[in-house]
């Protein structure tokens, strides 16, 4: 199944290859612009030759009306075709970096569980922002004042060696000098580019990371621990945006020396030739000219090679992220679920989360359809991660999982996970109102169904207290709301769903008595349409359990019901002693 940046070029491509990718689709438009930016090049380049020819009118007195006129015209075209030309090259540009940055969202959304948690999600967001920019200005601008300085130059050149092949020995002479330095210095643009993006995507982690926990960061007093960990990742990018700013400086004065040193020498020189009788003033004054004209084409081809060093540099960290690997299988609107529960069976599973010990060693167990089992034991046995496996957040690295004897694997995943509720053990929501986060995965649910999940819940005098109902904005990851209301909420979307598995993980950590006591109601009543399974919190939970599986060491180590495993089990007896807080 194709996914929508699936048009985006492939991270082993070369990095220019990849490049011209982005420009290819505009490329009629890109075209027109480069004609057009020509044409304004030649009026320019025409222009010196009419003022030569002016002066020397002058000299014999002859009319000048049919050159001012052609000179005015010249001007005309030169300013209109530069400001189509801006027009429509500022046009693809922000047509360029819109393709970028949906297909860099639409990846970065469909990144597996893995890549995520080992990346920092401040740095991702600036592939989107600040990287996707520099890549649009190299991907147009940048090709552009490439393609037409090197034209240009070469056109003026030809002129100024038509006037005086001498003086175009001289300026020759100077250019050869300043492009070999200015060839030693672009190529470190793209590697400061580089590592001034990657800064500033360290300042965005480093204000995720705070903002994120903000509670935390103000309750233990670290406002000023957080501050100095994201102002030195600022200080790091101001180092190396400094960088940068020298090169850029050093740029601008070898592209500013090439037209004041040839200057100097074509004055020289050519004063002498004049001087001689070799050369007529004309010719030296349009010479001049064309050496005055030099500094556009230097100046596009030195910023053209300067946006296409930092568009390089920005693009290998927008590649990192095509690198990852990415679900492929989520996109489409699978069908309702239906028919029957299906049992769920964990067979033989084995898995290590990246770089780190097994967690799930030879587990296995089997949830019985239309029943709630409960997985218990201590912290880091490796329940929350058999969730994960049956989400396909991860797959395991041995063994199977089985819907109704269906190996998941078999399964894509937007298929699998419409069948599947899950209820996370922190309930996080999205900013937006009440309404969104409810109606997030039942986008068509009826109000009737929206009011029963409300009142299962417990939900629906919390709901008709607030002055905007259902629309009542949640704030920033639900903050707005306690714990105990963000759980409640986040079992009411699952529910709403009409899930064929719920999967819920320490759903009642933040739950008071009463609370707990009616969604242990409410679980009795949706394992009667679904399959059931959660991690216990309280013991109060798992006693109502039909089956509860007790985890050791990444193995199932009993299973049954609890006066069962209170009978046979020194692991479930210490548990229970301390009310399963593990």
């Amino acid at each position: 199944m194709n996914t929508p940046d699936a048009e985006q070029p492939p991270a082993e491509r070369p990095a220019l290859r990849a490049l011209l990718s982005y420009a290819r689709p505009h490329r009629g438009v890109l075209g027109l612009v480069l004609v057009l930016t020509l044409m304004g090049s030649a009026a320019g380049l025409a222009q010196p030759l009419v003022i030569q020819s002016v002066l020397a009118k002058l000299m014999t007195g002859e009319s000048l009306r049919e050159d001012i006129l052609l000179l005015l015209c010249l001007l005309l075209a030169s300013i209109g075709l530069t400001w189509v030309q801006a027009w429509l090259g500022e046009r693809t540009a922000e047509r360029v970096v819109l393709h970028v940055r949906r297909g860099l969202i639409a990846r970065l959304i469909r990144l597996r569980t893995s890549e995520l948690d080992r990346t920092e999600p401040g740095g991702l967001t600036t592939r989107v922002t600040s990287d996707s920019t520099l890549v649009q200005h190299a991907a147009t601008g940048g090709l552009i004042q490439l393609v037409d300085g090197g034209i240009h130059l070469i056109a003026t050149i030809v002129l100024m060696g038509i006037v005086s092949l001498p003086l175009l020995g001289i300026t020759s002479a100077v250019l050869v000098v300043v492009g070999i330095a200015l060839g030693v210095v672009m190529p470190r643009v793209k590697r400061v580019t580089t590592e001034a993006q990657t800064s500033v995507g360290k300042i965005g982690a480093a204000l995720d990371r705070s903002l994120g926990a903000v509670r935390t960061v103000k309750a233990n007093g670290g406002e000023a621990k957080e501050t100095a960990r994201a102002t030195q990742a600022a200080e790091r990018a101001y180092r190396a945006g400094l960088k940068g700013a020298r090169y850029q400086a050093l740029i601008a004065v070898l592209a500013g020396l090439i037209v004041q040193a040839s200057f100097l020498a074509v004055i020289g020189f050519g004063g002498a030739l004049v001087a001689m009788g070799s050369l007529e003033l004309a010719a030296l004054i349009g010479f001049l000219l064309y050496l005055f004209n030099l500094g556009g084409p230097v100046l596009s081809l030195v910023g053209g090679t300067t946006a296409l060093q930092q568009g390089l540099g920005a693009l290998e960290r927008i590649e990192e992220v095509r690198s990852m690997e990415a679900e492929d299988d989520v996109d489409g609107t699978p069908p309702e679920p239906s028919g029957p529960p299906p049992s769920v069976t964990v067979e033989d599973v084995t898995f290590a989360y990246r770089g780190r010990t097994p967690v799930l060693t030879g587990t296995a167990f089997t949830a019985p359809a239309g029943r709630v089992t409960a997985l218990v034991g201590p912290s880091g046995s490796g329940k929350t991660t058999v969730f994960s496996l049956i989400q396909r957040f991860y797959d395991s690295d041995g063994g199977r999982i089985l819907l109704d004897g269906t190996d998941i694997r078999e399964l894509n995943r937007a298929e699998l996970r419409r069948r599947i509720a899950y209820v996370e053990q922190d309930s996080p929501m999205l900013a937006g109102t009440l309404r969104e986060n409810l109606l997030y995965s039942a986008p068509d649910a009826s109000d009737e169904a929206i009011a029963d999940v409300l009142r299962r819940t417990l939900l629906d005098g919390f709901v008709a207290s607030l002055p905007d109902g259902l629309d009542t904005a949640v704030g920033s990851r639900g903050l707005a709301l306690s714990g105990g209301e963000r759980q409640r909420l986040a079992i009411a979307r699952a529910l709403l769903r009409k899930p064929q598995v719920l999967l819920l993980d320490e759903v009642t950590a933040h739950l008071d008595g009463l609370s707990e006591m009616a969604l242990r109601r409410t679980v009795e009543e949706a394992a009667r349409e679904c399959t059931v399974l959660l991690i216990a919190h309280r013991l109060s939970t798992v006693t109502s359990a039909d089956q509860l599986v007790l985890f050791e060491g990444g193995r199932v180590s009993d299973h049954g019901r609890h006066e069962d495993l209170l009978d046979r089990s020194t692991l479930y007896q210490d548990l229970t002693a301390t009310q399963l807080t593990g």
